[in-house]
């Protein structure tokens, strides 16, 4: 296996985060701030528990439309998706797109020693395939 076929050279190291206990509404301003599909959930000790994808936000907040009730009090933690499928930074890139093809998964955050380093999404998998491609082509 090729090094430049590693998730460690095509993740985003230090990605943005939410704390499980952070109330909906703010990590839905800050996925709409920072044009963010979705974003990884972390506990207080910083490891990963969590994702909070844009689906999550737009079923919460249409549950509450026709509950007649507010987004204003929910948390994460209420909302989140909680199987988290991650992936490693010495994973292959042919693997980690594969499964996220077969997953219809967009994003994965990267763990290491049970510690949150990074997060790949389908768009760096897509770029890292097609550097690879022009290099042997």
């Amino acid at each position: 296996m090729s090094q430049t076929l590693l998730i460690e050279n095509c993740m985003r190291k230090n990605p943005f985060t939410i704390k499980r206990s952070a109330p909906l509404a703010q990590a839905i301003d800050t996925l709409i701030e920072y044009k963010l599909t979705g974003i990884t959930v972390v506990d207080n000790d910083g490891k990963a528990c969590g994702v909070l994808s844009e689906l999550d936000c737009i079923r919460a907040v249409l549950s509450a439309i026709y509950n007649d009730g507010s987004t204003g009090e929910q948390l994460v933690e209420d909302v989140m998706t909680v199987d988290v499928i991650s992936c490693e930074p010495s994973d292959s890139i042919i693997e980690v797109a594969q499964a996220m093809l077969d997953s219809r998964q967009r994003r994965r955050p990267v763990i290491k020693d049970g510690k949150l380093v990074g997060q790949v999404s389908s768009a760096n998998v897509l770029w890292a395939l097609m550097e690879h491609t022009r290099r042997r082509g």
